[in-house]
């Protein structure tokens, strides 16, 4: 197929290497080589890339701090014609970083949006898991906020499809140990650390030897993309009456609503949801 021509007064979504800059492709440096600006996340960082490969194109930096007021900025640019890259400072924009406000705004806008594959961390990780990779959900970064992790902590308790998880060195000991309470020791998870990079490092086994293994390295340095496999039959719970009150008791302590406690444990016990929510009004 012939390199199609570059179109004025678009938005081009570019995907850039997530470590090894081999993994660029021929037209993503084609098209940062030819558009007009080239909007970063870090422009230092771009720099990087830019430099290695020969590309003058110049910078601007449209990060999470300044999205809102370098947003109709570009848009302005956009609407006058000029072609516009969107590069974050690694992997697919859009992808757990603000590139996703812009695109937005510019589907709204009527302006041209195009993208440019490249690699994401996330399916990288999965592809060489081991774990399935036929149904599976990519949640990102889990919230800062004790409350809102551990809603969300709640809602992965069911799932069955491989769970994407990104987290830095500092919180991964803490995200390993929230899942091992979720899902016990014998849970299967795969950690890549530093993906296509000079010191990449694939982890398998199961949650606790996962603990053991982070919590005994000196150090813990890098980028973190967690697969963990998601809830199986093997989970499901045979509850007396009692027990089931004693889970329905902790959902609700946790900021659980009635029908939310009842829809969740409906998926992982032997009760009804009918039955588990009249249970609830005991409580």
């Amino acid at each position: 197929m012939n390199n199609e021509s570059l179109q004025q007064g678009t938005l081009y979504i570019v995907g850039t290497p997530i470590g090894n800059l081999e993994d660029i492709t021929l037209r993503a440096l084609r098209i940062l080589k030819s558009v007009n600006l080239i909007a970063a996340e870090d422009t230092r960082h771009t720099a990087k890339l830019l430099h290695h490969f020969q590309i003058t194109t110049p910078q601007i930096s449209y990060h999470h701090h300044n999205r809102t007021a370098r947003q109709t900025e570009l848009l302005n640019y956009l609407e006058e014609r000029q072609s516009i890259a969107l590069v974050t400072d690694a992997g697919m924009p859009g992808i757990s970083d603000p590139g996703y406000d812009l695109i937005n705004a510019c589907i709204i806008a009527s302006i041209p949006v195009i993208p440019v594959p490249g690699p994401t961390a996330a399916i990288t990780a999965l592809s060489v898991s081991g774990l399935p990779t036929d149904r599976f959900i990519f949640e990102g970064f889990l919230p800062l906020k004790q409350k809102d992790r551990s809603e969300r902590l709640n809602q992965l308790m069911i799932e069955t499809r491989t769970i994407i998880i990104y987290e830095s060195p500092h919180r991964l000991l803490k995200t390993l140990s929230d899942f091992q309470e979720i899902f016990g020791d014998n849970h299967q998870i795969t950690v890549g650390r530093e993906l296509t990079k000079r010191y990449e490092q694939l982890w398998r086994g199961n949650l606790k030897d996962a603990i053991s293994y982070y919590h005994n390295s000196q150090q813990i340095k890098g980028e973190f993309t967690l697969i963990i496999a998601g809830c199986s039959q093997s989970h499901f719970l045979e509850l007396t009456t009692e027990q089931l009150k004693t889970e329905l008791r902790q959902l609700l302590d946790k900021g659980m609503t009635r029908s939310q406690a009842s829809r969740q444990l409906a998926k992982v016990t032997n009760f009804s949801r009918r039955q588990i929510y009249d249970l609830s009004l005991d409580n």
